[in-house]
């Protein structure tokens, strides 16, 4: 569709600012827009259609997901699993509001999503098409600075102008949202620009701009990094985002596994950067030893005070962003921070240490620390097993009893989506080792997971893909049209809640802050509770899923496969799982 490559693309078929929009999302590698409608956004509808009819670009999918908040975490499921950019389309300042907490998800996820929402109309009533004529509404829905609304949690942000290039702006916004360090863009638009007339079309494509490529890391840093890894007696990675470009995951298991290298999850955990059960894979208690670190794109290595290596340990930080520009204050020190692609790092530092290691004296401390750190694996997973079956038959269930389930019930086929607490211990039961099999919310908003799952499952359509999730998180996310549109779209997939009708914020953090003999404890932690909750079974129902509330511990395996069976079947499910409350008696 391009030309010469200089002039960019052009079609006469692209007849509006709407189709040229939609067909340079479409060169942009958009193929997929999660949608909830909105009066000034029915051009995206228009265009897609006569896109698909006149056949002038690409299709893109529209996606009908009835609210905004599930619709941007569907965006960012759908990036993660898919590795390819998503668009989001919502209702001016209103729908903007209502991507809520998504937008902060979104901002901490690394992933590529083009947000936008419309722009009321200003012009005069019948002075062009598209002007304020449709009621007392459009008043209310001006403001003076829309973009503002999620200005600090974006990449770029425009506002379309009535001189600007449209097709270019849409390239400009995936250019900036697909580069490293990937993140969400938003691009707002008047309504009555959408409706103008264009005689020629012509813009350059995302691919024409240029997309930068991978940095390669400093060759000085790789040898120290190699060097002080090679001859560490206790060297120990962290990971936490590198999961994203899945070809790491194999480099890294091959870098750890020449060097003996211990490898642990951040404090913040994000994406699956490293088999579960790969007997390299440690518990944090590793940085406890720790002479040399190798942190690879991680945000929040550890908790200060809590989980830190020791003071004189060597610490190396690589990333696209090392010194994590989007976070304000950052005190976490580094002896080396790396400007590279985490990839290429790998890469780079494996065969750096190829170099180095003494076949003789090397190869021996690296294969008594692996036959150690083996041990340490094989122990830990013994007792975690030990543990989940003392607690086969209590009643409620224990939600250590319902991780080690969910555990059993996955294989290679599976995509999780975890977003529960650590207190439920979820990732320690968990087989997962095929790259992109395992993601976790990003950020720190509750109720990722129903639209992410959604999402996850448009990407891969032949995987099965298991949410699980705290019910206070679930309430979060709006599960109701998240489930819904995947009854619509045929994406079904399943939901298992540890319902325990507790926020933790409002009990056990209310402990950690104030005592077990505070106030709100004596006061039965009013605030702290929603039970009884919602029947999470009935509303699945209401929606067009299955649903099923668990209360007997000798039922969740039976249970949980036949929510797995419905999903094969092309019907949503949730699981609902009655587990004991938070501090408090049932």
């Amino acid at each position: 569709m391009a030309d010469d490559g200089k002039a960019g693309w052009n079609n006469t078929a692209a007849e509006t600012t709407g189709d040229v929009m939609i067909a340079a999302m479409s060169e942009g590698g958009i193929d997929h827009m999660f949608f909830t409608s909105g009066s000034e956004i029915g051009f995206f509808q228009e265009a897609i259609a006569k896109a698909k009819v006149k056949g002038h670009n690409k299709p893109i999918k529209l996606i009908t997901v009835p609210h905004e908040h599930a619709n941007l975490n569907a965006a960012l499921g759908f990036a993660a699993v898919s590795g390819r950019p998503a668009a989001t389309a919502a209702h001016v300042d209103c729908g903007t509001l209502h991507y809520g907490g998504a937008v902060h998800t979104a901002w901490r996820s690394g992933l590529p999503v083009l947000i936008t929402a419309g722009f009321p109309p200003t012009a005069f009533a019948g002075t062009m098409k598209g002007s304020r004529e449709e009621g007392g509404h459009l008043w209310m829905q001006e403001t003076y600075d829309q973009n503002g609304i999620v200005r600090n949690y974006v990449k770029w942000d425009h506002r379309l102008s009535y001189q600007d290039n449209p097709g270019l702006i849409v390239s400009r916004a995936i250019q900036v949202a697909r580069s490293e360090p990937c993140g969400p863009v938003y691009l707002s638009f008047p309504k009555e620009l959408t409706f103008l007339n264009l005689e020629d079309a012509r813009f350059p494509t995302v691919e024409q701009l240029g997309i930068p490529r991978p940095a390669a890391p400093d060759p000085s840093g790789v040898s120290e990094i190699a060097k002080k890894l090679t001859k560490a007696r206790h060297p120990v990675a962290i990971v936490s985002g590198s999961g994203r470009n899945p070809e790491t995951l194999a480099a890294l298991v091959e870098l750890a596994e020449l060097l003996g290298l211990a490898v642990v999850d951040s404090a913040h955990k994000a994406y699956l950067c490293f088999p579960f059960k790969h007997p390299l894979y440690q518990t944090q208690d590793a940085l406890k030893k720790a002479d040399a670190v190798f942190v690879i794109d991680v945000d929040v290595p550890w908790i200060p005070g809590y989980n830190s290596p020791p003071a004189n340990a060597f610490v190396a930080a690589v990333s696209h962003d090392p010194i994590k520009q989007r976070i304000p204050t950052y005190e976490f020190s580094a002896d080396v921070r790396l400007v590279a692609d985490p990839l290429q790092a790998i890469l780079s530092i494996k065969t750096a240490a190829h170099k180095i290691l003494n076949k003789k004296t090397d190869k021996l401390k690296v294969n008594n620390r692996k036959k150690r750190l083996n041990n340490l694996s094989t122990a830990w997973h013994k007792a975690n097993v030990r543990e989940a079956k003392k607690h086969a038959t209590e009643t409620p269930i224990h939600p250590i009893w319902l991780s080690y389930q969910i555990g059993n019930l996955v294989d290679d086929n599976c995509i999780i989506l975890d977003e529960t607490l650590p207190a439920n211990r979820v990732r320690d039961f968990l087989p997962n080792s095929v790259p992109a099999s395992y993601f976790a919310n990003t950020g720190s908003s509750g109720g990722w997971s129903p639209g992410a799952a959604l999402g996850a499952k448009i990407a891969a359509p032949d995987r099965d893909v298991i949410a699980v999730t705290g019910d206070g998180f679930y309430m979060f996310g709006t599960p109701a049209p998240a489930i819904w549109a995947a009854a619509q779209h045929d994406a079904p997939f399943m939901t298992v809640i540890y319902t325990n009708r507790s926020y933790t914020t409002g009990t056990s953090a209310v402990i950690r802050s104030f005592g077990k003999d505070s106030y709100a404890a004596k006061e039965g932690f009013v605030g702290g509770y929603f039970d009884p909750p919602i029947d999470f079974a009935k509303e699945a129902e209401a929606a067009g899923a299955y649903g099923e509330t668990v209360y007997d511990p000798a039922d969740l395996p039976v249970a949980l496969k036949r929510g797995l069976n419905q999903i094969r079947n092309g019907k949503p499910a949730v699981i609902s799982v009655w587990l004991k409350r938070l501090e408090g008696t049932d």
